[in-house]
């Protein structure tokens, strides 16, 4: 009998394994895919990777404005790939050390029985009793129902970065994270990049200034953005949308992704309009079942669903701990990086009451070194406190938002306001000095 049974080993499942493993729990752990789940293999990782090299050959053919001459630039996309691959498989590697001392099974696991405090799981027709259950299974692509979905020259974002070529004429559906990143991923390299939105902004769940700092940083580089446009079909030669046809030899669809609830039916658990219910110390409705990670559909981040994994395995523990979401950063890794936390102005506004809360914006060229190393961006921040002038939202665009986002989220999480966060002393310069200006 098993002290934890883990049924994914994505972010959720690895962290809770090595967290149990240190509290001396007996813990075994499915994976039916890659361990390291989605976000390692075919997410967060290889994206970023292969975001960074086409950055590097972007600004090598601006480099004139810093004064260094580069010539004949260009760049080997299949170099960029094996790269990725040594990428993944080094953190891979570095992820099985972490839950080293853990039983990992290989597998698509099914849970086969359940009662109170025991769960019998059937992998690979062997049966694997527990007295703890995390489900950790993740999330999948939620693809639309639209005519000509499955035809060659779609993909979905796992295919897209997998492709042994950079598409000449790409047309991205859905300007969320996921879209923008790979619109920017192309873009440096050359493809012509149309995104179709049919809401009437991108990035829809970021703040408004944020959004439209973006949208037009993009469209000035050539990247065409159709919001408020809706697609009606997927054909031959592109996408008809609302607006008329629009050509691309490389369709991607990213219309966001759904909780992967497979191997789980039997337990009949409470749904919300997400994914599996859970409450603040992410228990389910059954006794000693857990969820954790993009099967909630709370925050579909993989540092979201790290701390929630940790909460989960605390309170198997009884150590008292419990998931809070008001502190969750939400990054863009274009260029410029976008990163938030805390509420938009839409959403104080909607909580507070217009007269209850406050705005300060500034551009990043309050700090020294974002003039040094972003030369022709002006970049912005904004904070948003409440009547007491206690920090509840930034937001920022500009390089290096993805890093310094971090002390607005510390700031957050702590409740700081904006003239305790002013008396902590910053290095200097650093573009995270930002922050002590408001």
């Amino acid at each position: 009998m098993y002290d934890l049974a883990i049924l994914g080993g994505g972010p959720a499942g690895y962290t809770a394994a090595a967290k149990a493993l240190k509290h001396g729990m007996n813990v075994v752990i499915f994976e039916g895919d890659n361990i390291g789940g989605v976000c390692l293999n075919a997410g967060c990782i290889p994206t970023k990777t292969l975001l960074y090299g086409s950055k590097i050959y972007r600004h090598s053919t601006e480099a004139a404005k810093y004064g260094v001459n580069a010539s004949d630039v260009n760049y080997d996309y299949n170099a960029m790939l094996k790269r990725k691959e040594r990428v993944i498989r080094r953190l891979v590697a570095g992820v099985k050390q972490q839950i080293k001392g853990a039983t990992m099974v290989s597998g698509t696991a099914r849970v086969a029985n359940y009662r109170e405090h025991i769960t019998t799981i059937v992998c690979n027709d062997e049966h694997y009793e527990a007295r703890n259950l995390l489900i950790a299974t993740g999330s999948v692509n939620a693809s639309p129902k639209l005519e000509g979905i499955t035809s060659e020259h779609v993909v979905d974002s796992t295919a897209a970065l997998n492709m042994s070529r950079v598409p000449k004429n790409a047309v991205i559906i859905g300007g969320g994270v996921i879209g923008m990143e790979f619109a920017q991923l192309w873009s440096n390299l050359g493809s012509k990049v149309t995104i179709v939105e049919a809401l009437p902004t991108i990035l829809a769940n970021f703040d408004e200034d944020i959004s439209n700092y973006i949208s037009q940083t993009f469209s000035k580089r050539g990247v065409k953005i159709m919001t408020s446009t809706r697609v009606e079909s997927i054909t031959g030669q592109g996408v008809m949308t609302s607006a008329g046809e629009i050509s691309g030899d490389t369709v991607l669809v990213c219309t966001g992704r759904r909780p992967n609830m497979t191997g789980t039916e039997i337990l009949n658990l409470p749904l919300t309009g997400k994914g599996i219910s859970v409450d603040s110390h992410m228990r389910t409705a059954l006794p000693g079942v857990y969820a954790a990670g993009d099967v909630t559909g709370l925050s579909m981040l993989a540092h979201s669903a790290e701390r929630q994994a940790a909460v989960a395995v605390n309170d198997m523990m009884g150590i008292e701990d419990e998931m809070r979401y008001n502190a969750i950063p939400a990054v863009v890794y274009c260029d410029p990086e976008i990163a938030a936390v805390g509420l938009t102005e839409r959403q104080a506004k909607e909580i507070l009451g217009e007269n209850n809360y406050n705005i300060e914006t500034l551009p990043m060229l309050f700090s020294g070194r974002f003039v040094a190393e972003n030369d022709g961006e002006q970049g912005l921040c904004k904070v948003i406190t409440d009547k007491h002038g206690i920090i509840i939202g930034t937001h920022m665009v500009g390089n290096p938002a993805s890093e310094i986002i971090a002390i607005a989220v510390m700031a957050i999480g702590q409740g700081m306001t904006t003239e305790q966060l002013s008396r902590i002393i910053l290095p200097h310069p650093t573009v995270g000095e930002i922050l002590k200006h408001f």
